[in-house]
């Protein structure tokens, strides 16, 4: 009895190009500009307004509930508050999440990054929840952390769990969480240029026209949100100042060398801190917030996110003993609490860590130097952008960011110059990866995947697969494989019972079988078409095949193709009951690698 064929079109509803299965089936392929873009739209909106939420949330709790001077006033605390504060939220962090597992804990841009690597950017909602409720605990608690890094974490899940709740390809969907990862950095920082590269250097980790577009479209939608709401002035406003000599390069050179030597001594901490992971977590966790609270009684300005403290080194308001309080015990306390897993960023810390360095550069230089009316607000800005830039190995999302957060374009040169010494140092003379890949590192990951792996994940299977198959029983009348090979397909699907795949068979094997050993003349018609024949029996090219979802990129195809011979790409539509929409052999693969690369 013949199966019934794959290759059978139901009637659409819809017209073509509005109809949801054409739209998944254009998403699989890399070129699918216009439907990414549409898709791009919706997640800078969603990201923006959950990025919003998230930052409202945090300013009124600080200001209504805490800090009666608002903003981030954490030094009008009296001693025992700067340290029972920070104490008491982690130690409420702790409670609160020990009871889930270290996968449901694992949140920020390194838990992004490792689903992009491991699950196609399938990103739960409870990690999103998670971060959420214990990045807002964590930074109105005080916590030395940046909100950045929930932020991307935020604005990855929801862009993720579009393309999950549509059923998109998982090349797409790695897509969107580009997007919302662009999408939440524009809309922290107002910096819709740096959000773009911070997603396709640091995260992604690859440019590629084919999502390039999509992540402009979604980091341009959530800045317009976010000037809709709050403003488009820059994070920090700063006189535009200059180089007021070339002496000044030999200075900025060693102001780099210095911060490339800080970012590495981050780093090792942060990772120092991270092999603690068989502590109990509430332990881990109390451990950073008492850190946290003895560098808070020291220096005050070692709390919360720090863009205050940004701003008084700009100024000039900060002493020299101050500035060199803030490098020391706000790096010890933020590596403590990413190191520890407390749900907050690391990008804020680096440019606070940066700013302060920054400070004691521009204030040795005005105080011993020869060169006059030496800006100790440009040092800060060099030092904000160089430290972002050798924490992260990110030299050019760096530069934009700081451009973009002061609207200073005499940056763009001695910026150029520092990124580039602190990030050589960093990376080269202490052989640093960026804090994110050296976390991943600890999971046992290679990140980014290697070039080729990269070109396949851009690819769905429901793009190259062949779609000219049909499905016939193990044992088959001669009138059923006649039916079948009048549709001309390429495979036949052979299944052992209903729904099991046992191999699938060449059909030009198949038809040269049936003409040679079952002629049209020579014996009665209906003999002949009544007669059964095993299809496993009969000389021909039988594959092996696995089966993967429709979904699936073609990245996980080739792993699937190293256990079997083909692949045969399924829908499941209902329990049970599962269509075969095409299949896939290492050739099809071998064909678009080529083509492509």
């Amino acid at each position: 009895m013949t199966l019934p064929s794959t290759r059978t079109k139901s009637p659409l509803k819809l017209p073509r190009l509005l109809s949801p299965e054409f739209f998944r089936r254009q998403l699989a392929n890399v070129d699918a500009l216009p439907q990414l873009s549409i898709l791009a739209i919706v997640a800078g909106l969603l990201t923006g307004l959950v990025i919003l939420a998230f930052r409202v949330s945090i300013d009124f709790v600080l200001a209504e509930w805490i800090l009666q001077n608002g903003g981030e006033s954490f030094e009008s605390l009296p001693y025992i508050g700067r340290l029972l504060l920070p104490v008491a939220g982690a130690l409420l962090i702790g409670i609160l999440l020990t009871r889930f597992t270290a996968a449901d804990r694992r949140v920020g841009v390194v838990h992004v990054m490792e689903r992009l690597s491991r699950h196609q950017g399938h990103l739960p909602a409870r990690n999103a929840i998670i971060q959420f409720f214990g990045g807002l605990i964590a930074l109105i608690s005080g916590q030395s952390g940046g909100r950045e890094g929930p932020a991307v974490h935020l604005g990855a899940a929801s862009s993720s769990m579009i393309g999950q709740a549509l059923n998109l390809p998982n090349n797409s969907i790695r897509t969107l969480v580009a997007c919302g990862t662009a999408a939440a950095i524009a809309g922290s920082f107002n910096t819709p240029i740096a959000g773009v590269i911070f997603a396709m250097e640091v995260v992604m980790m690859e440019y590629t026209m084919g999502s390039f577009i999509p992540v402009i479209i979604a980091s341009v939608t959530a800045t317009l949100l976010t000037h809709f709401f709050i403003g488009n002035e820059p994070a920090f406003i700063v006189a535009s100042v200059n180089l007021q000599s070339w002496l000044e390069i030999p200075f900025i050179v060693v102001g780099g060398v210095i911060i490339g030597c800080i970012a590495a001594a981050f780093i090792t901490a942060v990772q120092m801190f991270a092999r603690l992971s068989d502590w109990p977590f509430w332990l881990r966790a109390l451990f950073a917030g008492a850190i946290t609270g003895l560098a808070g009684v020291t220096a005050p300005e070692v709390m919360g996110i720090g863009y205050d403290t940004v701003n008084s080194a700009m100024l000039g308001q900060l002493t020299l003993t101050t500035l060199l309080l803030v490098v020391l015990l706000k790096t010890l306390a933020s590596a403590a609490a990413v190191g520890l897993g407390l749900p907050v960023g690391t990008i804020g810390p680096t440019f606070v860590i940066g700013a302060a360095v920054g400070g004691v550069l521009g204030f040795i230089g005005s105080t011993f130097t020869p060169i006059q009316e030496i800006s100790v607000g440009f040092y800060v800005m060099l030092g904000m952008a160089a430290m972002m830039g050798a924490v992260l190995q990110a030299p050019l999302a760096a530069l934009l960011a700081v451009m973009e957060l002061t609207a200073n374009p005499n940056l763009i040169l001695p910026a150029m110059l520092i990124i580039v010494v602190a990030t050589l140092v960093t990376g080269v003379a202490f052989k640093q990866k960026s804090v994110f890949i050296s976390t991943l590192k600890t999971l046992g990951l290679q990140y980014p995947a290697d070039p080729v792996t990269l070109h396949l994940q851009r690819a769905g299977v429901t793009a190259i697969m062949n779609r000219a198959l049909v499905r016939l029983s193990q044992q088959s009348s001669i009138a059923d494989v006649r039916q079948a090979l009048a549709q001309k397909p390429r495979w036949i699907v052979i299944e052992k019972s209903a729904g099991r795949i046992r191999c699938v068979l060449s059909a030009t094997d198949l038809l040269v079988y049936v003409n040679e050993e079952f002629p049209l003349e020579g014996e009665p018609e209906d003999e002949t078409e009544e007669r059964m024949i095993d299809l496993m029996k009969i000389p021909g090219q039988r594959l092996d095949v696995a089966n993967i979802d429709y979904r699936a990129t073609l990245a996980e195809a080739q792993h699937a193709l190293k256990e079997s011979e083909a692949i045969c790409v399924r829908r499941v539509t209902a329990p049970m009951i599962a269509s075969v929409l095409g299949v896939i052999t290492q050739q099809d693969i071998d064909n678009y690698r080529d083509a492509d690369l």
